[in-house]
């Protein structure tokens, strides 16, 4: 059904990183290729003792990289950023053959932005300070910003790559070491960035990564008493399980979760470009991605109009290898997920919605066309819960009072977008959305510089930005007495 012209790569055995040197771990599994079906790589399977290595490796760098001169951080940082670009077409490679993303968007978006969260942090390594504070009697009051010590960050199979980098590169700004729990469906690009930083110049043990399954090394990451953080991004049952298990060594937390993101296309909008975008927001990354706009709210008076552009438009995907440049939507990560999302597609039609384009999906890898969804009541499962793939349900809404309590009619609060030329009308939605992001007249615009987070059930705590910083830092007070 779906075309896979490419040779796959010979299956190579990878072990864990650890102060700087790969190394084997005790026990290994195997992760496929989500264009073929065949095994891609033999990883490291970590386990309690590679993960106690990991941690003992970073505790050892901490005192050592927390002194270090911001100055050296930042230089350290920016090469890691330029170490990145020079490797861009390897990495690429590696993330569009391990998720299964087009190859055009790994080369274009994920390793580019990757480098520019290198760059951007690497300017923060020399502003991050405390404060003055006026307080009664002849003493002088000022905090500190320190680092946390030895965090971890947890990552997901979606863009492994950027997401990675989101979590270490802030760490590292301000001076804690780090241990990474790669995604066990999608290792490759995490392994082969932690080699360019060490050969960058990062010191041994400042990032470490072990590969491997949740229940075995991630459980073991949340409940080591050594760690200071954890920073998840992932299933919003998995972020739950986290949250319990870190409060018995009252760690720090932050949660970037699921999402059911509302895109909401009033009748005064530019129809073209809210249609153009609705559906590169609902099927970029195969709809691998937790701002999809898998709800697409349409104003009644135009919802014909608009399903009939959406439709159009999905039907021009081209759905195929992701190595080749003319993909638009690769295969999804794996066959599990394949089949959740295909259970998704049945559920919506046991429902009542009709399905009028797509929901075709087979080998020989693990492919799913492009699916949308008419006729669909906020009720519904496949409006409510986060589906993770290509598939977009369309519903009607009469004004912005039923506009606005659609999009707020699920328990996420990741993201929305809003389309209308009418500029009072924008904010007013804007602001009554819960959502950590909205986007007005655009989406899925991200930039390193912008926070990013979640609200209910999709998480708390920021990416991004200074506000990442306050996350991998905590104020220390300090009073003199002047006399």
């Amino acid at each position: 059904m779906f075309a896979v012209a490419r040779t796959p790569d010979e299956p190579r055995r990878y072990g864990h990183w650890i102060d700087n040197e790969e190394v084997d771990g005790t026990a290994t599994f195997t992760t496929p290729d989500p264009a073929t079906g065949t095994v891609l790589a033999h990883l490291a399977r970590g386990n309690k003792s590679d993960v106690d290595r990991a941690v003992a490796s970073a505790k050892k760098a901490f005192p050592a990289w927390s002194r270090t001169d911001p100055n050296e951080r930042a230089r350290l940082l920016w090469k890691a950023g330029e170490a990145i670009l020079a490797d861009l077409d390897a990495l690429a490679r590696a993330e569009a053959i391990d998720v299964g993303k087009p190859i055009s968007n790994a080369r274009t978006i994920d390793v580019p932005r990757t480098a520019d969260t290198f760059f951007y942090f690497s300017g923060w390594a020399t502003k991050i300070h405390g404060e003055t504070i006026p307080v009664r009697g002849p003493l002088l009051t000022y905090t500190l910003r320190e680092p946390l010590g030895v965090v971890a960050a947890i990552v997901p199979w979606n863009f492994p790559l950027l997401l990675a980098a989101r979590k270490i590169a802030p760490a590292l700004a301000a001076g804690n070491t780090i241990v990474v729990k790669p995604p066990e469906e999608a290792s490759l690009s995490i392994l082969r960035l932690a080699r360019i930083l060490g050969e960058a110049g990062l010191p041994p043990g400042v990032l470490n990564v072990v590969t491997g399954f949740g229940e075995d090394a991630g459980d073991a990451l949340v409940k080591h008493p050594d760690i200071a953080k954890i920073s998840f991004t992932g299933g919003t049952d998995t972020g739950k399980l986290i949250v319990r298990n870190a409060a018995a060594t009252l760690k720090k937390v932050t949660m970037e979760l699921g999402g059911k993101s509302p895109n909401v296309i009033f009748a005064d909008a530019d129809l073209g470009a809210a249609s153009k975008a609705a559906v590169s927001a609902a099927f970029y990354n195969q709809g691998e991605l937790c701002t999809s706009g898998s709800r697409l709210l349409v104003e009644r008076r135009v919802h014909d109009e608009v399903l009939d552009s959406v439709v159009a438009g999905t039907r021009a995907l081209v759905t195929g290898d992701s190595l080749d440049p003319r993909t638009n939507v690769g295969p999804l990560v794996s066959a599990a997920h394949l089949e959740r999302v295909a259970g998704y597609v049945e559920k919506g039609q046991a429902e009542g919605a009709e399905r009028i384009a797509g929901g075709g999906h087979g080998g020989p890898g693990f492919f799913h066309e492009p699916t949308v969804f008419a006729g669909v009541r906020s009720e519904m499962a496949i409006a409510r819960e986060e589906i993770f793939g290509p598939v977009v349900s369309v519903l009607a809404f009469e004004d912005l009072e039923e506009a606005a309590a659609i999009a707020d009619a699920t328990d996420y609060g990741l993201a929305a977008g809003v389309w209308t030329r009418d500029i009072g009308k924008a904010h007013a939605l804007a602001h009554r959305i819960q959502a950590g992001t909205v986007w007005i007249n655009t989406y899925n615009r991200f930039d390193a510089a912008a926070p990013y987070g979640g609200t209910k059930q999709s998480g708390y705590g920021r990416e991004n930005g200074f506000a990442a910083i306050e996350e991998y830092t905590q104020r220390k007070t300090i009073w003199v007495a002047l006399g």
